[in-house]
């Protein structure tokens, strides 16, 4: 867990978990805690409902059976509220196809009702942030790469200033150097702002360059298999890759994953 700076986000606590889609359980008695500025990521076969248990976390979808709390790190008492701001970066962009960068990303602010004068500042500030330049603002979604519409997906949900960050395989549909760099831009984003954030990937290596943690879970119905901790040195290099200890994790990573597929 990133320790360099004090962290104000809330922890998550799920207990208990089991939810069901037209009769089938998907996921079954989730017990899971992620500490207040802990990087947890979600790896399994398809279908074993990581998506799911995102998406609930969100409160995108309503929880069935067991309970959802938030801790905040300065007190010991924890809530269920939905008052918490969580950001939820999708595997697909989303971005709305007739707003250019600079609206889209400007969209949650203007439905807070945000005024354009009040949400100009944040709007160039997170589009700093990701690495996309002032000509950038003005394009169409269609007119941007794979790369930088994820980058404006990004700035979309930092915008918000959330203290929850929750990422559905948004890098799945980049090539592998791309991933890669934005794997390092987004852990230089993480290790300044200190978010809680739960990501779900199919990518060994990534979730074992990214995470404080990684749950390995099974399918039929959804559970965890097993919880691994990274105990690689932060902050973490592009060339960290190439070491022996990072191959030793992708290895152990597979191993696990090799027990549930």
């Amino acid at each position: 867990m990133n320790t360099a700076a004090h962290c104000d986000s809330p922890g998550i606590m799920i207990q208990s978990m089991t939810h069901q889609y037209g009769g089938e359980t998907v996921l079954s008695d989730i017990q899971l805690t992620v500490k207040p500025g802990e990087f947890v990521t979600l790896i399994g076969p398809s279908g074993c409902g990581k998506s799911t248990l995102l998406r609930l976390v969100a409160g995108l979808e309503s929880l069935q059976t067991g309970r959802l709390h938030f801790q905040n790190p300065s007190d010991s008492a924890s809530s269920e509220s939905h008052e918490h701001r969580r950001a939820f970066v999708f595997q697909d962009s989303s971005l709305l196809p007739w707003r250019n960068v600079y609206d889209n990303v400007g969209m949650p602010l203007e439905l807070k009702g945000i005024s354009k004068t009040d949400r100009c500042a944040k709007i160039l500030e997170q589009l700093k942030r990701v690495g996309l330049r002032e000509e950038d603002r003005t394009k169409l979604p269609r007119m941007l790469s794979g790369g930088m519409k994820m980058r404006v997906s990004l700035a979309r949900a930092l915008v918000t200033d959330p203290e929850i960050l929750l990422m559905d395989e948004p890098f799945s549909a980049l090539d592998d150097i791309l991933r890669t760099q934005l794997n390092h831009e987004l852990l230089g984003l993480w290790e300044q702002q200190n978010w809680t954030t739960l990501f779900v990937t199919h990518q060994v290596a990534e979730a074992a360059f990214l995470s404080d943690r990684v749950i390995v879970m099974n399918h039929h119905p959804g559970k965890i298999h097993e919880t691994i901790t990274i105990d690689l040195p932060r902050p973490r290099l592009p060339e960290l890759r190439e070491t022996y200890p990072f191959l030793e994790v992708v290895n152990r990573l597979q191993k696990s994953l090799s027990e549930v597929v």
